[in-house]
């Protein structure tokens, strides 16, 4: 009797530690989800915002597609620029995690 009750409270001890264990490490992927579509998002929110302003450039000026196809590859340059620090300062934490 006193076996059964040792291999039931293992075998609590066990669930409990996957459980705890599975936790973890569904919080850090959903935190390296959560920080891919924030990249993705500046990245994009660059590259239309660029777009607008350019826009809004030919329209006032009456410039043609030159203002628009400027400030969007600013745009782009922009948000790749802002991706790829962040990116490094990501690199730069799980380094320093470990």
């Amino acid at each position: 009797m006193a076996d059964r009750q040792t291999d039931e409270d293992s075998l609590a001890r066990r669930i409990a530690a996957a459980r705890a264990a599975e936790s973890g490490a569904k919080d850090g992927a959903k935190r390296q989800e959560n920080t891919g579509w924030q990249l993705a998002s500046e990245f994009i929110g660059a590259m239309l915002a660029g777009g607008f302003i350019g826009w809004f450039i030919d329209r006032q000026l009456g410039s043609g597609p030159w203002g628009l196809i400027i400030m969007l590859m600013l745009g782009f340059v922009t948000g790749l620029y802002q991706s790829l620090r962040r990116q490094k300062a990501m690199d730069a934490d799980e380094r320093n995690g470990d």
